[in-house]
């Protein structure tokens, strides 16, 4: 890190602040991006997981929690082998691209979302439970009005995945600027 912050330094000026700017950018649009898509996979998950009883609902909801913890290098190692060359993705050219880093911290993002909104809207679930069902909504609805009721709890797990694919995007991004041709 110090060493980025020294080659900074002795560009000239315009390229310095073209340069850590375009990083700020890019940082940002592919978090803002994979936390969208965390978001919109995560928060439909957790409702079917919090409201809903089915078959292997105990398993997901352990695959789902331990995803949530799993090291954020096995995910990049990942995603590093599943776009390279030799790997079955290698012909879309996402290796160190922003789309191959915005899959990456989507994985990240999208079991943190989905558990942590397991366990608000679960609890919510069962306050409201017998109101719903008396009301015979059908699932999408109740999904619709449970997700409102705890629109300010659920923003806590989205903010969740919003630090986690920030936090673990700057490695990546560095990687990403470091591959990057200049013209």
């Amino acid at each position: 890190m110090l060493k980025a912050f020294q080659d900074a330094l002795t560009l000239p000026r315009p390229s310095r602040w073209r340069g850590f700017l375009g990083i700020v950018l890019v940082s940002l649009q592919v978090s803002l991006i994979a936390l969208l898509i965390g978001t919109l996979l995560g928060l439909p998950i957790g409702a079917l997981l919090a409201t809903e009883q089915f078959v292997g609902k105990k398993t997901i909801i352990v695959t789902i929690n331990t995803l949530m913890g799993v090291p954020t290098v096995i995910v990049g190692v990942l995603v590093y082998l599943m776009p390279s060359r030799s790997g079955p993705l290698g012909a879309w050219g996402w290796l160190f691209t922003p789309k191959g880093m915005i899959v990456a911290q989507t994985l990240l993002t999208t079991p943190l979302i989905a558990a942590l909104s397991r366990q608000i809207l679960e609890d919510s679930w069962r306050i409201h439970r017998d109101s719903f069902m008396s009301l015979r909504l059908p699932p999408l609805s109740r999904f619709k009005w449970l997700i409102w009721d705890c629109r300010f709890s659920l923003t806590i797990a989205i903010l969740a995945g919003l630090a986690r694919a920030i936090s673990e995007g700057w490695c990546s991004h560095d990687c990403w600027w470091q591959h990057r041709s200049f013209d």
